[in-house]
C-alpha cells in the first residue's frame, strides 16, 4: 500500500505528484510472520523530460462578471485576440471599451496529440498568493528535469509558457517547482497556466455575444465540444496489443502459454468493483469456512462484484471460493512473493502455483495477480518476475486457465525500472496507490490521485490498467495534510468511488489487529467495510 510516482507532465498537474511509501501491511498468514515491513519516507523520482516550447494565451485577472445594467448602444467594437489560435485553448479576448461584443464561432482541428500551456482559474482572497507549479515529494537529494507551465513578462505583457526545468532537491522533503505568485487587492478569479494536452479531433468555440460595462477585460471563450479523430492504424508489432472486450459470455479457447490472454468482459465496472480479503481473526490466526462465508456475505450485501485475495495459505482458495461461488462473487486470485524471493522452485512458491492448480475453478477467476509489491520490496528484479509470471502462465494454462495475468507495484516500481520484459507477458497493467502517503493531498483530492496514478501506469506498457489497493486509514498519525480518522477516510473512499471505483479495489474489509502499528500508527486500521454500510 504505498502511493507513487509521477512520470507524465498532464498527470503532473491533474493529479500532483505521487509518493512511494512502505508502509508495511501484510496479506497473507505465515508468509508474512504476522510484522509489517520497515517504513521509509515518501519517494518520489519523476521521469519526466519530455521538452516543450509552445507559447499561448495571456495571464490576465478576471475581473466580477459583467454587470447587466444597460449601456447607451456604441459602434460595436472590434475584439482583439491576444495570439493565434492553433490548438482549442479557450481564446482571450480583449474588450478594451464597454459596449456589446461579438466573438464568432471557431474551428481548431487537431490531428495529432498535442500539449500546450493552457489555463485554469481559482478564486482567491485578498493578498499574496503562490499558485500553480507542480509539486513533488523526493526520499534524498535528487536533481528533477521536468516541464511546468509558468509565465514571463516581455515589454510589460505577461505570457504562459511551458518550460522544461530542472530543480535540485537538497534534501529528502516536499518541493514545489515554479509556482506563480501574484498578489491581489481583493476578492479575485485569477487565471493560472497550466500543462494541457489535446487528443486528435475537430474543436469548436460557439459563437458568443456579451455586453461589457468595463474598460479591457479579457473574455475567453472555450471550446466546449469536440468530434474525435480515428487513429491512424497502427503498425503490428512483436507485443500483441488487447483487443476491446468480447461481447459474448463465452469461455474463448484455451490460449497458448506464450500468447498474451484476453480479459473477459467482467474485468471491472459498475459503481464498486472489488474488496480485498484476506481470511485472519484479529489475532491474526485463520477464520474458519463459516466466518470466511459470514465475511463474503457482507462485501456482497455491500455492492461489491469481485474480492480479491493474496495468497493460497489459510484455505483461502476452497474457502472463500465457495462463499464467492454461493453469494455471487467474481475472484482476483494472487501468488505472494515474500523475503523468499522470487525463486520458482522455493517451496513457498511452488506450493501456491501448485495449489492453484488443484483448485481450478477457473470460472469464478477474473485474473491472476502474479506477486504483490515484490519489486518495491526488493524480493524480485524484473527479469525474477518475468520469468516467475511466465511460468506460472504455463503452469496455469496446463490446467484450463485462459484468463489475464498482471503483477501489482507501486507506480515507482512501474516508473523507475525497465519493465518491457514484464509488459511482454502481462494483459493488464495494475498499481496500488494510496493518497494518504502523499501528504500535499487531502482526503477530499484522494480521487484524483489515485486516478493519476493509474494514468501513469498505463502508459508504461500501453494496455488497460487497474489499482489493486487503495484505501485509506481511520487511525493514525497526519502525514502533511493527509490525517487519518473516520470522517477522512469516509470522504477518502467516496471520492475514490466517484472518480474510478469501477477500476479499484478497495483495502481492506475490516481492521488488522494483528498487524504492527507502524510509523504512521496506521496499520491496523485500514478497515473500510463500515464506509460501505456493513
Amino acid at each position: 500500500m504505498k502511493a507513487s510516482v509521477m512520470a507524465a507532465a498532464a498527470a503532473m498537474l491533474a493529479s500532483g505528484v505521487s509518493a512511494a511509501r512502505n508502509h508495511g501491511h501484510r496479506h497473507a498468514h505465515a508468509l508474512f510472520e504476522k510484522k509489517g515491513l520497515e517504513n521509509t519516507d515518501d519517494v518520489c523520482t519523476p521521469g519526466c523530460t519530455t521538452i516543450y516550447s509552445t507559447i499561448t494565451g495571456e495571464m490576465t485577472i478576471v475581473p466580477p462578471p459583467p454587470k447587466t445594467t444597460s449601456v447607451a448602444p456604441e459602434p460595436t467594437p472590434e475584439p482583439t485576440t491576444t495570439g493565434p489560435i492553433t490548438v482549442p485553448t479557450p481564446i482571450p479576448q480583449t474588450c478594451p471599451t464597454p459596449g456589446t461584443y461579438t466573438f464568432p464561432a471557431t474551428t481548431v482541428v487537431v490531428t495529432e496529440t498535442t500539449t500546450v500551456c493552457g489555463a485554469t482559474t481559482t478564486e482567491v482572497p485578498e493578498g499574496t498568493h503562490t499558485l500553480g507549479g507542480v509539486t513533488t515529494v523526493v526520499e534524498t537529494a535528487t536533481t528533477v528535469v521536468c516541464p511546468v507551465a509558468t509565465t514571463e513578462t516581455h515589454n510589460g505583457v505577461v505570457t504562459s509558457v511551458i518550460k522544461t526545468t530542472t530543480f535540485v532537491c537538497p534534501s529528502a522533503g516536499t518541493y514545489t517547482i515554479a509556482p506563480i505568485t501574484t498578489v491581489v487587492p481583493s476578492v479575485t478569479t485569477v487565471v493560472v497556466p497550466v500543462v494541457t494536452t489535446y487528443c486528435p479531433g475537430t474543436y469548436t468555440a460557439p459563437a458568443v455575444v456579451t455586453t461589457i460595462t468595463e474598460t479591457n477585460v479579457v473574455v475567453y471563450c472555450p471550446f466546449t465540444s469536440s468530434e474525435e479523430v480515428p487513429a491512424p492504424t497502427p503498425v503490428p508489432s512483436s507485443t500483441q496489443e488487447l483487443p476491446p472486450p468480447a461481447q459474448s459470455s463465452e469461455v474463448p479457447p484455451p490460449a497458448q502459454s506464450s500468447e498474451v490472454s484476453t480479459p473477459p468482459p467482467s474485468l471491472g465496472g459498475g459503481k464498486l468493483w472489488a474488496m480485498t480479503y484476506t481470511p485472519f481473526t484479529p489475532a491474526g490466526d485463520c477464520k474458519s469456512a463459516n466466518e470466511v462465508m459470514d465475511d463474503v456475505a457482507v462485501i456482497a450485501q455491500a455492492g461489491f462484484t469481485t474480492l480479491r485475495v493474496y495468497s493460497t495459505d489459510c484455505d483461502t482458495l476452497p474457502n472463500v471460493g465457495a462463499a464467492a461461488r454461493k453469494h455471487g462473487l467474481r475472484m482476483i486470485i494472487g501468488i505472494f512473493i515474500g523475503k523468499v524471493g522470487c525463486d520458482n522452485t522455493h517451496p513457498d512458491v511452488a506450493n501456491q502455483i501448485s495449489a492453484l492448480k488443484e483448485w481450478s475453478q477457473w470460472d469464478l477467476v477474473d485474473l491472476c495477480v502474479v506477486a504483490n509489491e515484490a519489486l518495491f520490496n526488493g524480493f524480485c528484479t524484473v527479469s525474477e518476475l518475468t520469468s516467475l509470471i511466465t511460468r506460472t502462465k504455463t503452469e496455469l494454462a496446463s490446467v484450463g486457465y485462459t484468463g489475464p495475468f498482471t503483477t501489482t507495484d507501486i507506480v515507482g516500481a512501474w516508473t523507475d525500472n525497465d519493465m518491457s520484459s514484464i509488459c511482454e507477458v502481462i494483459d493488464v497493467v495494475a498499481a496500488n496507490s494510496h493518497a494518504y502517503f502523499n501528504s500535499a493531498t487531502q482526503p477530499s483530492d484522494a480521487g484524483k490521485f489515485v486516478a493519476g496514478q493509474l494514468a501513469i501506469v498505463e502508459k508504461v506498457c500501453g494496455k488497460p490498467g487497474y489499482i489493486m489497493e487503495t484505501g485509506w486509514p481511520k487511525s493514525g498519525k497526519c502525514n502533511g495534510v493527509a490525517c487519518a480518522g473516520k470522517t477522512e477516510q469516509h470522504t477518502a473512499i467516496e471520492a475514490i468511488k466517484t472518480e474510478l471505483g469501477s477500476k479499484v479495489v478497495f483495502f481492506s474489509f475490516r481492521d488488522d489487529p494483528w498487524k504492527q502499528p507502524g510509523d504512521c500508527n496506521c496499520e491496523q486500521h485500514w478497515g473500510c467495510g463500515t464506509v460501505f454500510g456493513v
